[in-house]
């Protein structure tokens, strides 16, 4: 009985360290530097990093219970919300690649795969935004049906940046309407955890 206690216990400690040790590895559970040049590119940049810190902290810790919760009916549970902030870290990082955005069909993922692909997709994003020295080399562009649809940076800000972080601003009130509230020690304008 003891024995099997022990096993239980000792998988249980491995799996919370696995867990630490992989959340560790991903981007944004602190903000990075500032650039020191206050530059178009390093401000989009500077934009997608407060993103990306938001979206780490408003989605760290998430339960299956908060992933499946939904505050109606017709609305989005924490998971399909956090999906489609993953959609949207796509047309950042394609628009920073130059790349058109295409429909895509992924693999089925794990919420924490999902969660690490989105956060290192804002990281890539915001690498190659921060020596950007002209936004308007950097369109945004989606598949048509006969020909390609683009549109000028100006709608990355006001449409998938915003976008994005309108929704981490969701996730927070969803996590805490399922009963598990966003981290209290975070600051926001600090860019990090408060001591």
């Amino acid at each position: 009985m003891y024995f099997k206690n022990f096993i239980f216990i000792a998988i249980l400690l491995t799996s919370l360290v696995m867990t630490a040790q992989q959340d560790s590895q991903l981007p944004y559970a602190q903000i990075p530097e500032a650039p020191d040049a206050y530059t178009p590119g390093g401000l989009v940049s500077r934009m997608i990093d407060g993103l990306g810190f938001r979206y780490y902290w408003a989605t760290e810790g998430l339960r299956p219970e908060d992933l499946k919760y939904k505050a109606s009916p017709e609305g989005r549970t924490s998971e399909e919300t956090a999906d489609h902030i993953l959609g949207l870290s796509y047309v950042v990082l394609n628009s920073a690649l130059r790349q058109v955005n295409e429909p895509r069909e992924e693999e089925p993922m794990t919420f924490d795969q999902k969660r690490a692909l989105t956060l290192k997709n804002l990281e890539q994003a915001s690498r190659i935004f921060r020596s950007a020295e002209d936004l308007g080399e950097y369109p945004v562009v989606f598949k048509g049906k006969e020909s390609n649809v683009e549109y000028p940076f100006w709608n990355q800000v006001n449409g998938p940046i915003s976008d994005a972080l309108w929704h981490c601003g969701q996730l927070v009130l969803l996590r805490r309407a399922s009963g598990n509230p966003f981290n209290s020690k975070v600051s926001v304008f600090m860019g990090k955890l408060r001591e």
